[in-house]
């Protein structure tokens, strides 16, 4: 018969391994153990390329890149991962359940018309957890692949959605997407939607992606609400030049082309202030 020591050793150990196992399990589905508190935003003012419509070697003066989901992340420096959250790509249109496809009242998919994507429906809290079930492991790879943050865009696909959906819909979507990537130990970067940046940090936002921010006049309302911490991508020279004036001490700007293609492509452009 166990002495009463040996049953209160045997009692603690069977303890420890139940709350690990527990603690191993993540409600929201990410990675086991996942990272915690263990994330964070961009350095500031490092140097900066764009590359989600192809990979290269970043320039020496890089210290931060953003590539697409189903990239491979440069060495030794600060990722950030891109992911279609908000709207379908149009040739994974028919991987989507049709009811998670926004439709107008006469039963038309709504689309993004510059881009050919179907909107996704995030109208509902039901079909907002979906939606993140499908989009939560494309997170989780970002994850597993070494990245160190992610860029959800999209995130103003409402202002394209004929009044069918609200801004509140994208906060609750960005808000299931952004505990997905903290659990994952990935910081989130808010894709433009200069109109909502002040809620950033009551969703947990970490650091903003603006697109076009120098030719709209915009740089200084994610500055403001992100302390800094964004990275710009002007399109135009005039984009450019504005940002660079206004803003060229403080944030990470660079100018690419419309297509953000690699060296050799039609039309590359990349540069900096």
């Amino acid at each position: 018969m166990a002495s009463r020591d040996t049953n209160v050793l045997i009692s603690a150990l069977i303890t420890v391994l139940l709350s690990s196992l527990v603690a191993g399990c993540s409600p929201d589905g990410g990675k086991a153990g996942g990272g915690g508190d263990n994330w964070s935003p961009p350095p500031r003012h490092t140097g900066f390329d764009y590359q989600i419509g192809g990979v290269y070697p970043p320039a020496k003066d890089v210290g931060v890149v953003s590539r697409d989901r189903a990239a491979q992340p440069a060495p030794s420096l600060y990722n950030i991962c891109y992911v279609n959250a908000f709207q379908a790509q149009p040739d994974e249109r028919d991987d989507w359940p049709a009811d998670l496809l926004l439709h107008d009242p006469n039963g038309r998919i709504v689309i993004d018309r510059d881009w050919d994507e179907p909107l996704l429906d995030i109208g509902t809290a039901k079909k907002r957890e979906r939606v993140a079930a499908r989009v939560g492991p494309w997170i989780d790879g970002c994850a597993d692949d070494g990245f160190d943050a992610v860029e959800p865009d999209n995130y103003d696909s409402y202002t394209r959605s004929k009044g069918l959906l609200s801004a509140q819909d994208a906060k609750a979507f960005m808000s299931l997407l952004v505990r997905r990537a903290h659990r994952n130990g990935l910081a989130v970067g808010q894709k433009n939607t200069a109109e909502l940046a002040s809620s950033g940090h009551e969703l947990g936002v970490d650091f903003a992606v603006a697109e076009e921010c120098g030719a709209y006049d915009e740089c200084g309302v994610y500055a403001k609400a992100f302390d800094d911490r964004v990275v710009v991508i002007e399109y135009t020279d005039t984009g450019l030049r504005k940002a660079c004036r206004a803003f060229g001490e403080r944030l990470d700007i660079v100018r690419r082309d419309h297509d953000v293609t690699a060296p050799g492509g039609n039309g590359y452009e990349r540069r900096t202030c």
